[in-house]
């Protein structure tokens, strides 16, 4: 966990789990495609700072101008800059979901800005933030019914996941808000970091201005050459079609995963994605797995005490965590 309170799933300097249930990666992953074009970076020259190639390949992707693709070193770097640079712009407090990304709310506390809930009646947020599907529920809240009104982030990263059918968010909806976009997580490459937003096509409020402001503030060279190959083959069909391709193989161990949880009295949530949230049917410290080399995400950062976030995996990873929780079940009776 970071000093600021922000905790991610995935290893930490004395943690790294063969059988690692904490991310929200695709199990089905790395993509071919995309790890062979990584590999084929050359890391020894600098990429394009501009990264025009990739604009031109994403904007194709989304059937918009390229003006409006604005690239970021990662998720998380765009969450602190549009949070700084909203500040300045359009200052006033930031709304989050109950239960979201903590990323959010740590960049409002870094940047001096009050929090308040999504669901805060009328108040009137200068930045909200909303997502489809949401980390760690993996479900889809409705959009705002303005979505337009105050500049609005939708966090679409973990969207290629959803398993079954369409969000909720129409396309008139998405365009009056930034979407994001982080395709490391759906390509099962999350060592390799790069991501972009969508910006609006129109809204409430000066969305040049938000577009100018941002761009500037976007250091030089935000992207490596390796997160240059992974954006410009993520905007390939190819790809587009393995993601899709898994999303059945991913169904089958979601299922095959819940079945075993909740055979061992698990509280299963249910979700729209490879990811849900369980509760153990007593309190159990994830950590407790480590010394079975198994991780899962504890879910309390995301105002879950006693649940856990886990995803779904192959067989021998679903088998590894059941054998593990028969053992400590074994270990606890009285």
């Amino acid at each position: 966990m970071n000093q600021d309170g922000r905790c991610h799933g995935g290893p930490d300097r004395a943690f790294a789990a063969r059988w690692d249930f904490s991310t929200c990666a695709n199990a089905a992953g790395p993509c071919p495609a995309v790890l062979a074009a990584v590999r084929a970076a050359d890391p020894a020259r600098y990429p394009d700072p501009d990264c025009a190639v990739v604009r031109e390949r994403l904007a194709a992707l989304h059937g918009v101008p390229a003006h409006r693709i604005l690239l970021a070193a990662s998720a998380s770097e765009f969450v602190q800059r549009v949070t700084a640079v909203g500040g300045r712009l359009w200052p006033g407090p930031v709304a989050v979901p109950r239960h979201a990304y903590g990323d959010y709310a740590a960049a409002a506390r870094a940047w001096g800005r009050a929090l308040q809930s999504d669901a805060a009646g009328p108040a009137v947020p200068a930045l909200r933030w909303c997502a489809e599907p949401s980390s760690p529920l993996g479900d889809d809240a409705a959009p705002p019914p303005d979505p337009q009104r105050v500049p609005t982030v939708l966090d679409a990263v973990y969207a290629p996941l959803r398993l079954h059918g369409p969000g909720r968010w129409q396309d008139s909806d998405r365009s009056g808000v930034f979407v994001l976009h982080s395709p490391n997580k759906a390509l099962g490459l999350c060592g390799v970091r790069g991501a972009y937003a969508v910006a609006p096509e129109r809204a409430g409020w000066d969305v040049a201005a938000w577009c100018r402001a941002l761009e500037a503030a976007l250091p030089s060279w935000p992207l490596g050459a390796h997160g240059v190959a992974m954006l410009g083959a993520w905007a390939s069909g190819e790809v587009q079609q393995w993601v899709r391709d898994t999303r059945p193989r991913l169904a089958a161990w979601k299922q095959a995963l819940a079945q075993a949880l909740a055979a061992r009295d698990f509280e299963v949530r249910a979700s729209g994605t490879p990811f849900f949230c369980v509760r153990p049917p007593r309190p159990l410290a994830a950590d407790r797995l480590h010394p079975y080399d198994i991780a899962v995400r504890d879910a309390a950062s995301f105002g879950l005490a006693g649940w856990w976030r886990v995803s779904a995996q192959p067989p021998a990873a679903i088998g590894a965590l059941a054998s593990a929780l028969d053992a400590l079940s074994r270990k606890d009776r009285p």
